[in-house]
């Protein structure tokens, strides 16, 4: 099954009734799509959950990943995985926080993979969207002077590594909540753990980055005080 099409098409950002391809997605819920690929082997409702959730969920795996071409791969075994189980969706339960959770595991799994490759270098620094959006930025200016904007990529630069090296039960709770905008019931739904956990993981996550920050001796920017 190739998604590539659907992933390049530019399709809505997020579980918009009507979005998708053709008349398939017209009005109805993610739920409902889910069903009639069950029970018809319907492409075309099919491919309008993954138009649905093309943007949010890559969004979610590129921040995830840092990095862009891994988060296409895991993008895809996604909705793979989401083909190939779902006879396996339980009657009443919401799809967004199942998706999410194959998703988190397909990343985690990526990375796992791929975790002898991951020393820091230039390219990996630069090569994803968000950095080269801050390195535009950096060049525009904003008012600001070009250390000052140097001291802000360069601190973003440290907070993306410094997620990145948490342990994946800390870094999914982080990345569900603070990135994906999820409540505590929605990334609780998701990683399959109690609400408390979630909090409990949220405070861990945030403890060991300040403890991180505060063992590097680095000071917030002017900059970023100042609302960067």
């Amino acid at each position: 099954m190739d998604l590539h099409d659907s992933r390049s098409g530019g399709g809505p950002s997020g579980p918009v009734p009507g979005s998708g391809t053709g008349g398939a997605g017209s009005g109805l819920s993610d739920e409902e799509l889910l069903r009639r690929c069950c029970r018809n082997e319907d492409a075309a409702a099919f491919e309008s959950l993954v138009h649905r959730y093309e943007q949010e969920l890559f969004s979610y795996l590129r921040r995830y990943l840092g990095n862009a071409e891994m988060a296409e791969d895991v993008f895809q075994a996604t909705f793979l995985q989401v083909h190939l189980k779902r006879e396996q969706f339980e009657e009443g339960r919401r799809f967004r926080p199942w998706l999410y959770t194959i998703a988190t595991n397909q990343a985690i799994d990526a990375q796992r993979r791929n975790r002898r490759h991951r020393m820091v270098s230039l390219d990996h620094r630069t090569g994803g969207e968000d950095d080269v959006g801050s390195l535009v930025e950096m060049l525009a200016g904003n008012g600001r002077t070009a250390d000052e904007q140097m001291e802000v990529a360069e601190a973003r630069d440290w907070v993306r590594s410094a997620v990145d090296d948490l342990p994946d039960p800390l870094k999914s709770a982080l990345m569900l909540v603070y990135h994906q905008g999820m409540k505590y019931r929605e990334a609780a739904d998701v990683l399959g753990i109690p609400v408390g956990t979630v909090k409990s993981r949220l405070h861990s996550a945030l403890l060991k980055l300040n403890e991180s920050w505060q063992r590097s001796g680095r000071a917030v920017p002017e900059a970023m005080e100042d609302g960067a």
